[in-house]
């Protein structure tokens, strides 16, 4: 007997009419996981992309500028008639900065979410986490004149430090003002992973005890490593990536210094600075933006390796 027969056939029961709609095909479902999987082609080929559009400039470079020369000479003057290739300064400037930016926003980020998930009532929450997020909506050229007009005089006013106070251009108030731009990512994201422990963790530790600060500490942060760990590595990236908060107030002069009250130049705030120069394309100059951006976008790549494989680990100890 034929479907059309089956479905005509007045001694069908009712399990074999389900049986037989769930044989027909389901060209919705069809559809929806085509549409699903091109979403996830389109963005491993636009990282392709990326990574196509780099790779033959930065290929170009390293065949006329020694990779050695590269990545351990300390003088950066990429774009004058005596070039200098080395990017330490660069990426020294971009690593102080992102300490300083961490500094401030995984203390202060992990408390707030600490405060959000275990201790604030629903209400409160209700209101404190988008205004908390509101910072993460402001325009970062913003940001950038805040670091420039207000932080950096502050410090110079209130200077207390040994050696002398920072310069106009400095990594410490970029760094300082980047932490609390990214600041709502590390709050949002480790609240969310603290929020989905199951509350049988909670009730078992009170039933032992213990009090909020020990249920907070011991049981429920541990259990939501993964995904704290996930939002640290997120805010990693993004401190590194961030352009114009450092190319506006850490100035734009290469400086190979571990002294945050210095001026320095990171490697996006020199991509922004060459991109919009005068060098001739396919000069030696142009190619240096792909070789620095390729320098950043590795360095993303394996934070973000690094971060998959420390996410799974702690999954898998607390699942």
């Amino acid at each position: 007997m034929t479907a059309p027969e089956l479905a005509a056939s007045p001694d069908l029961g009712l399990g074999s009419q389900s049986l037989l709609q769930a044989s027909r095909p389901r060209y919705s479902e069809q559809v929806i996981k085509s549409v699903l999987a091109l979403c996830g082609f389109l963005s491993i080929g636009t990282t392709v992309a990326i990574i196509g559009s780099l790779a033959v400039p930065t290929v170009e470079f390293f065949s006329e500028v020694s990779v050695v020369e590269f990545f351990t000479t300390r003088e950066w003057a990429p774009l004058f008639a005596d070039a200098k290739f080395g990017v330490l300064p660069l990426v020294t400037g971009t690593l102080v900065t992102t300490l300083v930016a961490l500094a401030v926003c995984i203390p202060f980020g992990l408390g707030a979410a600490i405060y959000l998930s275990e201790y604030a009532q629903r209400r409160r929450r209700a209101i404190l986490k988008p205004l908390l997020e509101i910072l993460a909506g402001i325009p970062t050229v913003v940001y950038g004149f805040f670091a420039l007009t207000f932080v950096t005089p502050l410090l110079r006013d209130v200077w207390f430090l040994p050696g002398e106070a920072p310069t106009v251009f400095n990594a410490l108030s970029a760094g300082l003002v980047m932490g609390v731009m990214i600041l709502p990512t590390v709050a949002s994201l480790s609240e969310d992973a603290m929020t989905a422990v199951p509350q049988s963790l909670r009730q078992g530790a009170y039933g032992l005890g213990s009090n909020k600060m020990q249920v907070s500490t011991r049981v429920v942060l541990p259990a939501a490593l993964s995904g704290i760990v996930a939002a640290f590595v997120l805010a990693i990236s993004r401190a590194m990536g961030e352009t114009m908060i450092v190319l506006i107030a850490a100035g734009g002069t290469p400086n190979l210094s571990l002294n945050p009250a210095e001026g320095m130049q990171t490697l996006t705030a020199f991509i922004a600075a060459a991109g919009i120069g005068d060098q001739p394309t396919g000069s030696t100059g142009y190619k240096t933006i792909f070789a620095v951006g390729s320098t950043l976008f590795a360095v993303t790549f394996v934070l973000n390796f690094l971060s998959i494989r420390l996410v799974r680990r702690f999954r898998e100890v607390y699942e």
